[in-house]
């Protein structure tokens, strides 16, 4: 994986599992029928007789990771995250969080970014969620090598994991030697004007906005928050303070999701002028996702114009 190529975090994912599967006997992999479109199926073709694919039966499936767990098996289950988050909510809930059980929960095609299958499968609301729900470690990482780490930290802790990735492949914004540390804000650029948040695919398009910004003459700091719990609300908080004003965006809900954990903690420590920029109580629709992204205005263009609007205020 090289610096600016564009690269796969659902196959990252697949040839992770693959890896991890030949150094960890107990690591199981679960499916509902999407073994194909989340990659798990590379896991499956190495090791059959430690995949399940239990079709269209989400709830089926949780509950199975939640035993598996406490058998004493390392449990990845995964499918797209409308699915895996939304319909199977109450085993997510009861058997796996109220039990702590060893089940890292890996979604695949988030937010507009699955693009035509539509509002039904565009999932907006899977952190506000997990969020909810104690005991979850959750991840959203912006590209293949922070996603390979990712989860092969999950396989190596125990307890309850939250893996969010994308259907789109992404811009690799780190090298070879960048080392994922949960719990530690990733800074890519530093500014003293505005500091913007982003995680997962927008992060591209908050680097892309600081240049447009700078060709302005104004500096900013690009946080990637991809590690949203834990947080690191001590980086967050000093860039907050030494900027005066902040910016989230994601491919997600305004409620529930990066901005909110970020106003949560802002409200509490330092309040600072913000803009949260997501989906605003609407769903999807159905097109291309760069299309739905700048029709929805979390596109470049629209988190200048979203920045500097906030600089005015800020002034």
């Amino acid at each position: 994986m090289k610096k600016g190529e564009y690269i796969s975090l659902r196959g990252t994912y697949g040839k992770t599992l693959v890896n991890l599967g030949e150094k960890n006997p107990d690591l199981v992999v679960l499916d509902a029928d999407l073994a194909k479109s989340t990659k798990t199926l590379l896991f499956g073709q190495k090791f059959p007789e430690r995949f399940f694919d239990f079709g269209l039966s989400e709830q089926d499936m949780i509950s199975t990771a939640a035993g598996l767990a406490l058998s004493g098996k390392t449990v990845f289950a995964s499918s797209f995250c409308v699915f895996l988050v939304g319909r199977a909510f109450d085993q997510v809930r009861q058997s796996i969080a109220y039990n702590r059980a060893n089940v890292k929960l890996v979604g695949t095609h988030s937010g507009l970014g699955v693009g035509p299958d539509g509002a039904t499968h565009q999932s907006l609301e899977d952190l506000a969620l997990i969020r909810a729900v104690p005991g979850f470690r959750i991840f959203c990482p912006a590209d293949a090598i922070e996603t390979r780490q990712a989860v092969e930290y999950a396989a190596g802790q125990e307890g309850p994991f939250f893996i969010r990735l994308t259907r789109n492949n992404l811009l690799t914004v780190h090298r070879e030697e960048y080392r994922f540390d949960p719990g530690r804000t990733d800074v890519l650029r530093e500014g003293g004007d505005i500091t913007l948040c982003a995680h997962g695919i927008m992060v591209e398009k908050a680097l892309q906005a600081a240049r447009q910004l700078a060709d302005r003459k104004i500096e900013s700091t690009v946080l990637n928050i991809s590690s949203l719990r834990p947080l690191d609300g001590e980086t967050v908080t000093d860039f907050a303070r030494k900027t005066g004003a902040v910016l989230t965006v994601e491919d997600h809900s305004v409620y529930g999701g990066m901005g909110s954990t970020i106003a949560e903690l802002l409200a509490q420590h330092h309040p600072t002028p913000m803009k949260i920029m997501g989906m605003d109580n609407e769903f999807g629709r159905s097109g291309e996702a760069e299309d739905l992204y700048r029709h929805f205005h979390l596109d470049t263009e629209s988190i200048v114009f979203s920045a500097l609007e906030l600089l005015r205020k800020k002034s």
